[in-house]
Parts: C-alpha cells; sequence; structure tokens
C-alpha cells in the first residue's frame, strides 16, 4: 500500500526514523526541518525548511503534499501543539496531542499523574513555584535532591546536589529558574531507558538502551543531549534483572491507562528514562517521543515494516506481533564540534572517512558544495551492529574515529570496561 509520511524535525533521530521508513519502497517521504539535513534530504521527496514549531507553515505543507500521517520527531511542536492542529485537519500523527505530551512537558504533570494513579516509581517531590519556598524545602531536606525546570530543557536543565551543586548552588540555581522547579530526591543507581510503541491503549516495549549524557571519558563533564548509546543482543541490560524490567514495563502500562483514565489518551512513542536503585526501577522522567540517540540504537535493528506500525498507532490496532526487533547489539556514537555542549566551534569543515560497515545519521551538520561544517550541536552519529557489544562497538570506533576535523567523541561507549563498571556499581548499592 502507497503512502505519503512527514517526518518533522531534522536531527539525527530523525535521520534514523526517515532511514527506518524508507525501508519500504512504496514510501514516499515528506520532510519538515529547521536546517537541512543531508541525509534526511536525500530520502526526502520534498522538504519544508521551517522552524518545527511554525505550525501555520507545516500544515498547508502537509496539506499540499498529501500526507497520510505525520511523525513528529522532536518534543517542541508537540508542545506547540502541532498533533492538535494535525488531526483537526484529518491527518493522524504518531505523537501524543499537547494535552497528553505534558507527560514530558511539564514535570509537575507528571509527578502529580503518578501520585494520583498510584503509579509505582515515583520518587519523593516538591513542586515549587516560588523561588523562597523551594529555599526553605532544600534547607529542611535530610538528603540530596535533583533540582529540575519544570518546563522543557533539552536534557541540560537538570542539577544534581552532590553531584553538581552544594546546598547554597541549589538555591541559588532555583532563584535562577525563578521557583518554577520540581525538586526530587537524589536516584542512585544505573539509568536506563525502556522505549514503547502506543497506540493510546496498547503498548509495545523496544529494546533496552543506556545513554552517556556527559561530555567526556569517564562520565565526567557537563551533561549533553546525549553523546552516545548501546543496546544488547538480547535487547536486555545486565545490570537490569528480569523483574527490574517487568517493573518498569507495568509502570509504562500504568502510566498509558493512567492517561486514558484522564481523557487525554497517549498515541506515539513513550520513553520512559529510568533510575535502576536498590529498591528497583525509578522513574527519572517520561519523554513524549524517541531518545536521541536511543532511536538510532533500536530503528536500526527494526526488522517489522515501520510503515506497519505508523499505521496500526494511528489506526489504534497495535499488537506485539507487530514489532520485531534483530537480535544484535547496537553501540551509537555521536561526533561532536569542539567546545560541545558549552561553546561549541561551529562552521569548522569535516571530513568523513572511511567508515567501514557502520551506520551514518547525520545530525546538526550543514552541507555546502559537497563539504560537510559543524553548526551548534551535535554532528553526526555512527551505529555499529554486531552478534555481540564488542563487535558493535569496534565498528561504531572505527567509524567514528574516521572523521577529522575540530570533533571529538566519547571512545568508551559501548566498551566492555565501560559495562562492567556499572555493573560493579550496581553491586556495590545492592
Amino acid at each position: 500500500m502507497d503512502m505519503k509520511l512527514l517526518v518533522v524535525g531534522g536531527g539525527g533521530r530523525e535521520h534514523a526514523i526517515t532511514r527506518a521508513l524508507s525501508c519500504n519502497s512504496d514510501v514516499s517521504i515528506f520532510s519538515v526541518m529547521a536546517h537541512s539535513n543531508p541525509g534526511i534530504a536525500r530520502l526526502a521527496e520534498r522538504v519544508l525548511l521551517e522552524k518545527e514549531t511554525n505550525i501555520q507553515k507545516i500544515l498547508p505543507f502537509a496539506t499540499r503534499c498529501g500526507v497520510d500521517a505525520a511523525i513528529i520527531g522532536p518534543e517542541a511542536p508537540l508542545e506547540a501543539g502541532i498533533v492538535d492542529h494535525f488531526e483537526s485537519a484529518g491527518i493522524p500523527c504518531v505523537g501524543p496531542t499537547r494535552a497528553a505530551a505534558r507527560i514530558e512537558t511539564d514535570k509537575a504533570f507528571c509527578r502529580r499523574l503518578m501520585e494520583r494513579h498510584g503509579i509505582e516509581g515515583c520518587p519523593d517531590y516538591r513542586v515549587c513555584n516560588d523561588p523562597e519556598e523551594a529555599r526553605r524545602f532544600i534547607e529542611s531536606y535530610d538528603g540530596d535532591l535533583a533540582i529540575k525546570p519544570i518546563g522543557l530543557t533539552g536534557g541540560k536543565g537538570v542539577r544534581i546536589m552532590g553531584e553538581h551543586l552544594d546546598v547554597q548552588g541549589a538555591i541559588d540555581y532555583v532563584r535562577h529558574l525563578g521557583g518554577n522547579v520540581v525538586l526530587e530526591e537524589r536516584l542512585i543507581g544505573e539509568e536506563f531507558t525502556l522505549q514503547a510503541f502506543v497506540d493510546g491503549e496498547h503498548l509495545v516495549p523496544m529494546p533496552l538502551v543506556q545513554d552517556h549524557k556527559r561530555a567526556y571519558e569517564g562520565d565526567v563533564g557537563p551533561n549533553t543531549g546525549g553523546m552516545g548509546s548501546y543496546s544488547l543482543q538480547d535487547h536486555m541490560l545486565p545490570f537490569v534483572s528480569w523483574s527490574d524490567y517487568e517493573r518498569a514495563l507495568g509502570i509504562m502500562q500504568d502510566t498509558v491507562a493512567a492517561m486514558r483514565a484522564e481523557g487525554t489518551p497517549y498515541r506515539g512513542i513513550l520513553y520512559g528514562q529510568f533510575m535502576n536503585t536498590r529498591d528497583g526501577p525509578k522513574v527519572i522522567e517520561f519523554n513524549a517521543r524517541f531518545g536521541d540517540p536511543e532511536a538510532m540504537n533500536v530503528l536500526s535493528i527494526l526488522e517489522s515494516d515501520f510503515t506497519e506500525i505508523v499505521r496500526r498507532i494511528t489506526e489504534g490496532s497495535l499488537s506485539p506481533s507487530d514489532v520485531r526487533f534483530a537480535k544484535k547489539a547496537t553501540v551509537c556514537k555521536y561526533v561532536v564540534p569542539e567546545g560541545y555542549p558549552e561553546a561549541p566551534r561551529t562552521g569548522e569543515p569535516i571530513v568523513v572517512g572511511d567508515y567501514g560497515d557502520a551506520l551514518l545519521y547525520y545530525a546538526n551538520v550543514e552541507e555546502r558544495e559537497g563539504r560537510l561544517y559543524t553548526r551548534t550541536s551535535r554532528t553526526l552519529a555512527f551505529v555499529g551492529l554486531g552478534e555481540c557489544l564488542e563487535k558493535a562497538e569496534a565498528i561504531a570506533e572505527r567509524a567514528a574515529s574516521s572523521v577529522s576535523g575540530r570533533v571529538f567523541h566519547r571512545r568508551d561507549i559501548g566498551t566492555g570496561e565501560s559495562l562492567e563498571k556499572r555493573c560493579r556499581h550496581m553491586r556495590e548499592i545492592a
């Protein structure tokens, strides 16, 4: 069945979405992105270069192209209500409505939803809208806290006491934010990501992935949008037991049921960021879309027809039999400009060498007259696939090392030593 699909967004995540859709030769792909992504542009039939939140320009473009459905990549257009506008115009979307997207865009809403419905895995928290109220809570709390701005932060706004800040630093940061924060108990353990396809009622999980937020090797330096990620051939992680996995999946299912019960059914991709603690998985946050880079891990090994999954999601008829992933390990490594994330060097030329068997995903990169130049964020990513983590990592590392220019990447992502460090950490806190 021929389909016309619109992909909104122009990063590495959206290149992975576009590539997965392009595996079906009966699909015509259309794209909206703020800046041209060379990888997406080569796969798309037509491209609109426009800010992803400018719905007044995007909707007429989608209508003129006659698209059958849209896949929304980033969170900003979801917060702007792009799905509401599209569905009012008769264009179904893989992505939640503005009200349902609050699971990501409003951290206070997320915690209160979990509390109202008794959903497991919710840490102790306090919502504050006044700096002085927050100060009093910080000073009286017996332990460290995570300070989270209530709204979107691009994965870079959270500060952790005992890691980034002391008590006075936490108070100063809350004042800088104007007091609109969620203060949560600091969770100790190992993070993991569980993503799922959701059609409003049915939820089908994807392989577990672990992201690396810190800029530099050894998990040091400032937080980033994600320097890379990995998954294993059995789709699990060795520091997540089967019971931990079932509890995390149950939390995701209960959250979808809660959204439906409140009259805001959730449809699209639900991303659960968990901390596996000594007491089991706790919810760090939910995202209302694929993770970046985690999308590149899972979509690179998707064996099912992604177009069919899109159709099933929009029709509300999704089942586990529609989704199948290859039993392969994946390692994703982002190449980023020198100075990233605080002062990235922009406009610097880069050259991609022989990257072997890796998959290449373009992200925040500019192509001029056949040459590539850095922009303000992550430049491009390579994904290695293998029968085991070691083979996948070697493929990804060779590819990332092939790029010359004023860029860098984390060589330790997906290595056996890095994985053992995480397993050891879980044993220590057990």
